[in-house]
């Protein structure tokens, strides 16, 4: 866990640093400008998606949940929740935990981000497109346990093979 730890501490810092650069280029104009600006904002939002992802892992494992870590540091997804180990409640909190984090995501790039800039707008519009793919990918399956539903079994909730 702490070279996944690593990994996206460096994309945060990577990401503040394109910040910093949109921040001095932002009224230049011209391609390195945009370029910036469209960069920022897809950083910003793939640090949206990792709170997302680390949402979910630290309510799986602030209630003991069984977790499994990826091999490769390129996995898109940072953990595999084991839904054969797990209970309901665990998945429940699981569950809650990223939408709690997406939630406090979308808040800092509402608050945070400047939304009159191209770097702002497209961390947004990337950002609500991240929310409506947890809406549309992931609510129906908690929905689905809610009801009485069995556990998903699927890629996220197994372990590596």
């Amino acid at each position: 866990m702490l070279r996944l730890a690593i990994r996206d501490l460096t994309v945060l810092v990577l990401s503040a640093l394109l910040w910093r650069a949109d921040s001095a280029r932002r009224l230049d104009g011209g391609a390195l400008a945009l370029s910036i600006g469209i960069a920022t904002g897809i950083a910003t939002a793939l640090c949206g998606f990792l709170l997302h992802e680390w949402g979910h892992l630290v309510a799986s494992l602030a209630t003991g949940s069984a977790v499994d870590y990826p091999k490769k540091l390129i996995s898109p997804l940072l953990f595999h929740f084991d839904s054969a180990k797990n209970t309901r409640p665990q998945f429940f909190w699981m569950s809650a935990g990223g939408y709690v984090a997406s939630l406090i995501g979308m808040i800092g790039i509402v608050t945070l981000c400047p939304l009159d800039a191209l770097s702002g707008k497209v961390a947004l519009v990337l950002g609500a497109l991240g929310m409506l793919a947890t809406l549309v990918l992931e609510l129906p399956i908690t929905w689905r346990v809610y009801r009485g539903g069995p556990l998903p079994m699927g890629v996220a909730y197994r372990p590596h093979e």
